[in-house]
This record gives structure tokens, C-alpha cells and sequence, in this order.
């Protein structure tokens, strides 16, 4: 491999942050209201990847919701506890019709090892995405924030979360039907670091609606 891949951590972080304010007067308006922005990340785990698997196209309050319920009923989440549950038990947990398909999928996946999670952890961000996109129910959002959160990589801008997506916009001030393009465009400045930027945009969505998190 060419480069080693950009990472954030403990040690560059509020750097990170404070490199982008100076190149950013909106980011650093956010810093400078607010505070820097919590380090958000998981481990690398198929843990991790079932509740990315549950955050999608919810809430986080109802994601973390059916998180706690499930870590109640079995405590540290593995693939052969998953496939141990039944059909009644995941729904019990608040999982969807299509999100226990999507489980059973990585579980199996995961078990079989058709999918080896360590061998992700230094690969290119391509090959991630083909490798786990070959698993029903995760597509680029999921990795996206596989790759922000649990492999630290400093350089996602998921515009498939809709929450960073209005928080661009409002902090922007963009148009309300303004194109990925676009906004791809508005984020070009912050790279390599758009995960960063990301954090910040969501740190002033998180704030200004007063969204308490948990989990």
C-alpha cells in the first residue's frame, strides 16, 4: 500500500478541529458556541456494526432503544447470539422485519467468516466498502459511518445522514434543494479531514436542538 491511511485520535484531534476552524469561519463559529465536539467512535466490532445497522433511517433515541433492549437480553452482542434468537425475540427487541434480515445476514457472514473484520482494519476505504457492501442491508451510509466512527479514517462526509446534511445547510446557509453535488462542492475545502468537519456540523445540529444522547 502506496500511503498509510489518515487516521483521528486522542493524540490529533482537537488539532484536527482547530486546523479546520482556521480555515473555516462558520466551523469555527460552531467551536467558539459550543465547544469542540465530542470524539465519537466505536470499536471495531460486529457489536458496532449492528447498531449502525439499527441507527439506520431512525432516530437515535429509538436506535439506542432497541441497542439497550437487546444488550438486556443477550449482554455483549456475537453473531451466534444473534442467529441463537428467534424471529418473536429480535422483534421484541424493536428490531424491523428488514433489520432482523440484515442481522441474521452479518451474523452469518461474520461466522462463516465470509466476512473477517480485523483484516478490514488497515485495507483501502474501497475495498471496505465492496467487502461489506456484499452483505444485505448495508449500504454507503453504513459504511460511511463504520469507517468514520470505528476505523477513525478523517476523510467521510456521509451525505446519506440527514442530520449532517441539515446541519450543512443551515450553517451554510444553503439552498434547501441544493444538489449532493453541491454540497460535495461546499465540503471540498475540508478535506482530508470532511470526518472532522462532519463531527463539528453534527456537534451544532446536537446543540441546537438539544438532543440528549446515550449509548
Amino acid at each position: 500500500m502506496s500511503s498509510p491511511h489518515l487516521v483521528f485520535n486522542k493524540t490529533n484531534f482537537l488539532k484536527l478541529c482547530k486546523k479546520l476552524a482556521r480555515k473555516d469561519a462558520d466551523l469555527a463559529a460552531i467551536i467558539k458556541k459550543h465547544g469542540h465536539p465530542p470524539m465519537w467512535t466505536r470499536p471495531a466490532s460486529f457489536q458496532s456494526l449492528i447498531l449502525f445497522i439499527l441507527e439506520q433511517q431512525v432516530s437515535l433515541a429509538s436506535a439506542y432503544a432497541a441497542f439497550k433492549k437487546l444488550k438486556i437480553r443477550i449482554g455483549f452482542v456475537t453473531p451466534a447470539k444473534i442467529l441463537a434468537l428467534s424471529d418473536a425475540e429480535l422483534r421484541a427487541c424493536y428490531f424491523s422485519r428488514q433489520k432482523i434480515v440484515y442481522a441474521r445476514e452479518l451474523a452469518t457472514a461474520v461466522k462463516t467468516k465470509k466476512l473477517i473484520l480485523k483484516r478490514l482494519k488497515h485495507s483501502h476505504e474501497d475495498e471496505i466498502r465492496i467487502e461489506l457492501k456484499k452483505i444485505k442491508g448495508i449500504g454507503d451510509w453504513t459504511v460511511d459511518v463504520y469507517l468514520m466512527h470505528s476505523l477513525q479514517r478523517t476523510d467521510l462526509f456521509p451525505l446519506g445522514d440527514i442530520a449532517l446534511v441539515n446541519s450543512l445547510k443551515e450553517v451554510k446557509r444553503l439552498h434547501p434543494k441544493i444538489t449532493k453535488e453541491k454540497m460535495l462542492e461546499v465540503a471540498e475545502p475540508w478535506r482530508p479531514y470532511r470526518t472532522i468537519a462532519s463531527m463539528i456540523l453534527w456537534h451544532a445540529y446536537i446543540k441546537k436542538r438539544n438532543i440528549k444522547l446515550q449509548g
